[in-house]
């Protein structure tokens, strides 16, 4: 449902992959992996339609990104390397900000999964670095997105937390969802591939 094409980025008159093409689909998890600078960063931007390629295209459901914006917004969760949540906001707002359907119970049982329990009435710019990744992370066992893309999700996260995340991942795709990730933690799943990112010269 995911395809990228030919894909090329320049960052300072440098190339940091050129015509990079693979497609993703239902029930995948894939991990972009590289050195640092090697552009997975780039890239997820590129995939989410944050950013241009310097060629090439990105297609979702065999549409380009410019034709196919609102549902591909519709279909897509971004969770950059910024949490991306509201900080004058407390936790429990910020869950019933961004999913505004489904019962009030799940968005408790969110919480729960993260270890926010007891911080759900302290405004976020309060909260730790962690535990501001943890509000935007209890996003993924709100959201019914069908594609995932997440930098460095496991960013200040325990043992603890990367394995229930990881387990979340896991049940997205396991339900017919797709995610695409950067991450230097291994993860232990059966359906994960990786694509590799070879720095280019210009």
């Amino acid at each position: 449902m995911l395809d990228a094409i030919n894909l090329t980025c320049v960052r300072d008159d440098r190339v940091l992959f050129s015509e990079l093409s693979f497609s993703v689909r239902p029930g995948e998890m894939v991990q972009i992996a590289g050195k640092n600078g090697a552009g997975k960063t780039s890239l997820l931007r590129i995939l989410a339609g944050l950013a241009q390629a310097e060629d090439g295209e990105v297609k979702w459901q065999g549409e380009t990104l410019s034709r196919a914006r609102e549902h591909y917004h519709q279909d897509l969760l971004w969770l950059g390397h910024q949490p991306g949540i509201k900080t004058v906001l407390t936790a429990f707002e910020n869950l019933s900000f961004y999913h505004t359907q489904g019962a009030e119970s799940l968005r408790w049982q969110a919480l729960t999964e993260v270890g926010l329990l007891g911080f759900e009435d302290v405004p976020v710019h309060q909260l730790s670095a962690g535990q501001q990744r943890r509000v935007a992370l209890a996003r993924l066992w709100l959201s019914a997105h069908k594609l995932w893309i997440l930098d460095e999700p496991f960013t200040a996260i325990d043992a603890a937390g990367v394995e229930k995340l990881t387990h979340q991942l896991q049940r997205h795709t396991e339900n017919g969802g797709m995610v695409i990730l950067t991450t230097h933690q291994p993860l232990a799943v059966d359906n994960l591939r990786q694509i590799h990112l070879q720095e280019k010269r210009a």
